[in-house]
């Protein structure tokens, strides 16, 4: 049992290290990602539009750094920025999204990568408390199993 605790416990350790080392990697991955949902946003109507609407929405941004990234889409050339973008949705025209110069009055203007990387560092703090926690409890485990071992192996001596 001891060594099947410190078998998970090193397995938790080494992604912890390699999610702290890689993180620059994975910031630069997501942008990349997030950049292309928006180049094929409503292309395939699929899940990578439904998350950068839903994105958009939770978070009060539009496209990646700021607003004018849908510009360069081909959903920008037929329907201008998309409805997700909008700071209300009544008050939100196709023609005004057509418009960058209207637009910029009616749409969130911050950028979304911006904004989700800096919510998942503000969780991190949290995630990494609470993987310490389990990591407390699993060496705690490894530590009562091993005394556990050593009890049985020495009362079996004596029985003897």
């Amino acid at each position: 049992y001891a060594m099947l605790l410190s078998l998970i416990f090193l397995i938790v350790l080494m992604a912890a290290i390699v999610g702290f080392v890689f993180r620059h990697e994975i910031k630069t991955n997501f942008e990349s990602n997030l950049n292309l949902a928006l180049k094929d946003y409503n292309v395939t109507a699929g899940r990578h539009s439904e998350a950068v609407d839903t994105i958009q929405r939770t978070l009060h941004c539009c496209g990646v750094q700021n607003y004018s990234d849908w510009e360069g889409t081909e959903y920008f050339s037929q329907r201008g920025i998309p409805q997700s973008c909008c700071k209300d949705q009544k008050d939100c025209s196709e023609e005004d999204l057509k418009d960058p110069n209207k637009a910029k009055l009616k749409v969130f203007v911050h950028g979304c990568f911006f904004l989700v990387t800096s919510t998942m560092e503000s969780k991190m703090s949290i995630v990494a408390g609470i993987s310490f926690g389990i990591a407390c409890f699993q060496l705690v485990g490894i530590i009562l199993s091993c005394c556990l071992s050593r009890y049985i192996t020495n009362n079996q001596y004596e029985m003897v």
